[in-house]
């Protein structure tokens, strides 16, 4: 770490304020990058009361903060990529773009499982699943809601495992968390019959919309993430199939979904036959988010 004037900060920061205007970013993604690289809060940030210190610490360079603001600004490329840095619930976490950046919404799953999970006895030594982990955010939710349970986290990518498994070290939660390379079930045959929750942020948009996203989305996060088929569906559907084979009686099936595809997937789970009290979430914007179902 190095140290520079509250002064300095601030006047690089006014700075920063404008070009993000004028290139139509957020001003709030500026105090996010600062509050990754340096020891100031949000709200001294917020009061900019910071501007009196004659010491920061920071991890960058002025310089070398100027340099990652033009890569903002000119690549589009998002600010939790610059510093391979994002704050999901109470984790900082580690991200590149080996992985799809957790965002604020996806939060919620983790409070409907823990909510669902109260409709019948937890047991000890019980099994949850997050397929499709990318940098281990949604696993390591599910820690901090089931303290007695074996997490099981899937990504068919081994770059994002590597992410995640540097997570979960940093984390202290490598004992709580096993993972696996492979798609969806498929590494986890031996759980067959066994699973008491699954949760899943899977690709869900579909493959002609992935080119239309924010240039932040579309050149920067995986589009294996993102790219759930022609109507966007190919995953969810994969996993409204195959979870009865892994699910206890009354097992969880949740996951997140874009909007316009609640009924879809409310039809999916009624036709299969074998769930019972299927619902939908909406995310804190209002938008049809989440379905939940139990395994008969």
């Amino acid at each position: 770490m190095i140290t520079v004037s509250g002064k300095e900060l601030y006047l690089w920061r006014k700075l920063a304020f404008a070009s993000a205007i004028a290139n139509n970013i957020a001003i709030s993604e500026v105090d996010w990058l600062l509050q990754a690289i340096t020891d100031l809060s949000s709200l001294s940030l917020r009061l900019e009361s910071f501007q009196n210190q004659k010491q920061i610490l920071i991890s960058k360079s002025l310089l070398q903060l100027s340099e990652l603001w033009q890569k903002r600004i000119q690549e589009r490329k998002p600010v939790q990529y610059l510093v391979e840095t994002v704050f999901w619930r109470h984790f900082q976490l580690k991200v590149t773009p080996a992985v799809l950046i957790p965002r604020p919404e996806t939060e919620l799953i983790i409070d409907i499982a823990s909510q669902a999970a109260q409709v019948n006895t937890i047991v000890n030594g019980e099994h949850w699943v997050d397929l499709g982990t990318g940098s281990g955010a949604i696993a390591f939710g599910l820690t901090t809601s089931f303290p007695q349970a074996k997490i099981h986290a899937v990504d068919y990518s081994q770059e994002a495992l590597l992410v995640a498994q540097e997570n979960a070290a940093n984390l202290g939660l490598e004992p709580r968390i096993c993972f696996y390379q492979g798609s969806w079930w498929n590494p986890l045959h031996f759980l067959q019959g066994k699973v008491r929750g699954m949760v899943s942020n899977p690709p869900y948009i579909p493959t002609h919309q992935v080119s239309q996203l924010q240039p932040e989305i579309t050149n920067h996060e995986p589009h294996l993430a993102l790219d759930g088929g022609q109507d966007g569906l190919d995953d969810i559907r994969h996993l409204v199939q195959v979870a009865p084979d892994y699910l206890v009686s009354g097992g969880i099936w949740l996951i997140e979904m874009m909007v316009g595809q609640s009924r879809i997937v409310v039809e999916m789970l009624e036709q299969h036959g074998e769930y019972y009290d299927i619902e939908i979430f909406s995310d804190l914007g209002g938008i049809e988010r989440f379905a939940l179902a139990y395994r008969r």
